[in-house]
């Protein structure tokens, strides 16, 4: 159920929008990379599920820009 929000959510944002979550995603893979390696990470599905959205909003990104080629 919360994919499905989050896919939604990610819809509605124009590419401006989508490319700054996506830089905010990576800069949270970054320190979350960090943590793992020094050993102070706890919630480590928390790499997963960031990983799994960076991809989601690269994804809806690339379909907007092929829509917008066609039509």
């Amino acid at each position: 159920m919360k994919s499905k929000q989050r896919v939604t959510d990610l819809r509605v944002m124009s590419d401006d929008q989508l490319n700054d979550e996506v830089l905010r995603l990576k800069k949270e893979q970054f320190n979350l990379r960090f943590q793992r390696a020094t050993g102070q990470l706890e919630n480590t599905s928390r790499v997963r599920e960031v990983r799994r959205g960076i991809a989601r909003a690269k994804t809806i990104a690339s379909q907007k820009r092929a829509t917008a080629k066609k039509g």
